[in-house]
């Protein structure tokens, strides 16, 4: 069976483990496509890091015991799941490079948008950052996708 692949935004990751979030029913369809083995997300490097930077960061602030503990979870959980593959190569890096010196995005999401590029599939984030106000112009490049063109 070939499944459909998408590149996710630590974004996504985290809407998905904030049940409280707008943009957590969003969230959830996607991480049950990919459970049910009908989407493969794909996930650059840098997203692991970044994912463990920010769940710690929420956990904390939601006062949970073991935040940390918590958050490397579920960086182990994304890094083992069946239905995830971890993107890194050398291509990723210098195609990420290229898309941060034309627009100045955050790096991370400059890794999302290269793996979706060199991979020719869709990147998905959890909505349109300040950062990216040239939106409408990323979409004439990439291929993308906002969950909160969903709600």
């Amino acid at each position: 069976m070939l499944r459909a692949r998408a590149v996710l935004d630590t974004s996504v990751i985290i809407e998905y483990v904030n049940r409280a979030g707008k943009l957590h029913k969003q969230a959830s369809l996607i991480f049950k496509a990919i459970n049910a083995g009908k989407l493969r997300a794909v996930i650059p490097n840098p997203v692991i890091a970044e994912t463990f930077y920010v769940a710690s960061r929420v956990y904390l602030e939601l006062k949970l015991s073991d935040p940390i503990k918590r958050a490397e979870k579920l960086v182990h959980w994304i890094y083992r799941h069946p239905g995830m593959e971890i993107m890194r190569s050398f291509d990723l890096d210098v195609e990420a490079g290229r898309i941060k010196l034309e627009h100045g995005l955050s790096l991370t999401d400059c890794y999302v948008l290269a793996a979706s590029k060199i991979l020719g599939i869709q990147a998905v984030f959890r909505k349109r950052e300040k950062e990216m106000k040239d939106a409408e112009v990323l979409k004439e490049e990439f291929k993308l996708i906002f969950l909160e063109d969903y709600v």
